[in-house]
């Protein structure tokens, strides 16, 4: 009688093996399951436009745009789509506004000081179980009408006088679930200002929004931004061109001037 040679035993038992460990084999934990999809993230020095002025008029041939959230609908988003753009959400996540929609969605106890625009006021954002499914609803909004990414505004309350004892801690948190409710939804999500919090946040967010760093000489703090390979979309509303953009452009960084009113006119660098 002759043996079989283990060789083509191997071969006879590798289906049954094959199979045996697929089935036995443990469920990854949630947090080890591959993402579904790679959310957009725009690269370091990525040229953008930002209008918040009403309606969005898509003169402006760049690869990005910032808009409004509640101003532009899905037919805006699809036609900047349709030019081969990518389209940031704007949403005010950090002070109530009159003049919004959702207005009398937002209890008086969340209601704080006025914050110097017409019609707003500071949130408390230590309230995140009145907050989160408020914001859920703005970010619901961003994702069905089909924009990229979303920029919550006003994410550094706990530095200015709101009304409420806010702390660094309370904005992390809310920072965060911000950025958790973005990534839910498939989009990417904007860390607006708060330069305080860089260090902290730079992993939780897939790019940086900041108004004027270079006016007030804090540009160096969005360096890790950069160094992660997430742009920084910057604005100057003061200085002329001629006075930041070597620096900014040295950081990375991709800077233009704007006016205050976020029209359709731009000064990039």
């Amino acid at each position: 009688m002759i043996r079989p040679r283990p060789v083509f035993v191997l071969l006879l038992l590798l289906p049954l093996l094959v199979l045996f460990t697929a089935c036995s084999a443990p469920e990854p934990a949630p947090d080890e399951r591959p993402s579904p999809a790679v959310r957009w993230r725009p690269a370091p020095g990525t040229a953008w436009q930002w209008q918040l002025d009403g309606r969005v008029d898509p003169v402006v041939d760049v690869p990005v745009y910032d808009i409004d959230g509640f101003e532009n609908d899905a037919a805006a988003v699809r036609g900047l789509h349709r030019q081969g753009r990518k389209v940031i959400c704007y949403i005010n996540a950090g002070a109530w506004e009159s003049f919004r929609p959702d207005q009398r969605d937002f209890p008086a106890s969340v209601r704080g000081r006025e914050n110097g625009w017409a019609g707003e006021r500071w949130l408390d954002i230590r309230q995140l179980d009145i907050l989160r499914p408020l914001m859920a609803r703005r970010f619901d909004m961003c994702r069905d009408r089909g924009f990229d990414a979303v920029e919550p505004d006003l994410m550094d309350a706990y530095l200015n006088d709101t009304g409420f004892p806010l702390t660094a801690r309370h904005q992390l948190a809310y920072n965060r679930m911000l950025a958790a409710l973005a990534h839910a939804r498939g989009m990417s999500v904007g860390l607006k200002n708060d330069l305080p919090q860089v260090p902290q946040l730079v992993d939780d967010f897939d790019f940086a929004v900041n108004e004027e760093c270079a006016q007030y000489g804090e540009c160096e703090r969005l360096k890790p931004f950069v160094a992660a390979g997430k742009a920084v979309l910057h604005v100057e509303y003061a200085l002329e061109p001629s006075v930041f953009c070597a620096r900014t452009g040295r950081l990375g960084l991709s800077s233009m001037r704007k006016r205050l009113d976020l029209g359709v006119w731009r000064r990039p660098c």
